[in-house]
Parts: structure tokens; sequence; C-alpha cells
């Protein structure tokens, strides 16, 4: 006899007889089961000291939430006047590599930071968007920005020094070669 489990309330069932001549027969049946009703999960059951506790709770974070978004938006207004005044001096735009930013935002080919903080976006396609980086909704972009950006900030700011320190040995050099002459000049005057 071989069963077949169709469905949780019926068997499929086949029988086989083998004949005296030698032959098999089959034959086929179904047998009704008593379906057993799915057991319904119980919500837990929650005392009202854990509720309050929990509504307690859930006040204490959308107080934090309240607290944390309003310095969020100081600390990255203090940043963006930072990152101006640094930038500046030092050049109109940093270029963001385009496998930085979200997948999301597209088909970007290139991107650029100003130093107000408005990233600048060409698409494949040829359309331009900019978008401003302080503006809560572009919060993580501006991470995700700022990532890319701060290690080439640090190469342009490196990169001034040298050229400081570099115009610095040129005019040293040349300011007491100048200072000799004036002297040795000022001596055969007198």
């Amino acid at each position: 006899m071989c069963v077949t489990q169709t469905n949780t309330q019926a068997l499929l069932v086949i029988n086989q007889r083998k004949t005296e001549q030698g032959m098999i027969f089959m034959t086929q049946g179904t047998v009704q089961l008593q379906a057993k009703k799915p057991e319904q999960a119980k919500p837990p059951q929650i005392t009202l000291e854990e509720l309050m506790s929990s509504l307690k709770s859930l006040q204490d974070d959308i107080g934090q939430i309240s607290e944390l978004t309003s310095e969020e938006k100081r600390v990255v207004a203090v940043f963006f006047d930072s990152f101006l005044k640094l930038m500046q001096p030092l050049a109109k735009t940093i270029q963001i590599s385009p496998a930085a930013l979200p997948d999301e935002l597209g088909n970007v080919m290139q991107a650029n930071v100003d130093p107000k903080g408005n990233l600048m976006l060409l698409y494949q396609d040829g359309q331009v968007e900019i978008r401003n980086l302080s503006e809560k909704s572009n919060r993580d972009l501006m991470i995700c920005v700022m990532k890319d950006a701060m290690p080439k900030f640090k190469q342009l700011t490196s990169a001034h020094r040298r050229k400081i320190e570099d115009r610095m040995k040129f005019l040293s050099s040349v300011t007491n070669e100048i200072q000799k002459i004036s002297k040795a000049f000022s001596t055969e005057t007198d």
C-alpha cells in the first residue's frame, strides 16, 4: 500500500493486489482526516507596569531624538561655516568620486562639492542637479560626501603648505642675498 498526502485534510490511498496469475491491480481511494485547528499564537500578556515602562522609555527616546536633531543642526551649520573658511583659499570645489555616492542617486558621471556645502551632480544623460548638503534631508548624503572629500581636503592643504614653504625658501634666499648686497652698497656709499 502506498500513501500520499495531498493536503492536511485528506490522504490518497493506493492499494496494490496481486492475482494468482501474477497480475497487479491497483485501486485508489481517499480517506478523510480530521484537520487540527491551527494553534493561534496568543499575544504575550503585558502588565500595566510593563506598558507604562515602555511608554516612559518611548518618551525618553523621543526627547533624545529631539535634542540630537537640534544639536545636529547646530553642528552641521558650524561645520559648513568652518569648511567654507578653510576651503575658500584652497579650491573652488573638491571632486567627489561617484563610487562614494549612494546608488539611489543614479548614474552620476561627475560630482563636486563647493565650500558652501552644495553638491553638484552631473548625470550621464547631461542633467545637472545641485543638492544642499546642509539640509536635513541630505544629511546621510553629506556623510558619504565628506568621507570622500576629507582625505582630498587634506591633500589640498598639504599641497598649499608645500607651495608656501617653497615660496618662503625662495624669498628667504633672495632676501638674504639682497640684504648682503644692500649692506655692501650702503658701506661703500658712506
